[in-house]
């Protein structure tokens, strides 16, 4: 469930890098109401994606190989990269909605399986 998480964690950074670099290079691409939660414009929501994507993916390749901060800190990773999507859900809804699923299961197999690392 690990080497799962671990695998997961780095998808998920990898998907919020490509969002990130999509916000960056084409503002208009994700679809902006006037309900929108995000109050500033898609150049800062990639740099953190960017930033999200980029933490993902270090916490990731610790998880591979053994660390324990790295549980640690790839379960704060992917409370924020949630609450973020949780944010970004009216412009782009239905990725936004696999995204959370996604980090739901990180966070689950990170806290109930992080015991088979000392194993």
């Amino acid at each position: 469930m690990l080497v799962f998480a671990a695998s997961m964690l780095v998808l998920v950074g990898i998907f919020n890098i490509i969002d990130g670099l999509v916000a960056l290079f084409n503002d208009t691409f994700f679809l902006v109401t006037k309900n929108s939660l995000i109050t500033w414009d898609f150049t800062t929501w990639g740099w953190i994606m960017l930033g999200l994507g980029s933490a993902a993916v270090l916490a990731g390749i610790g998880v591979l190989s053994g660390k324990t901060w790295a549980r640690v800190f790839g379960v704060i990773v992917a409370g924020l990269n949630a609450i973020a999507q949780i944010s970004f859900v009216s412009a782009y809804p239905v990725w936004s909605v696999v995204v959370i699923a996604m980090d739901v299961l990180i966070i689950w197999a990170l806290t109930a399986h992080g015991r088979q690392l000392a194993e």
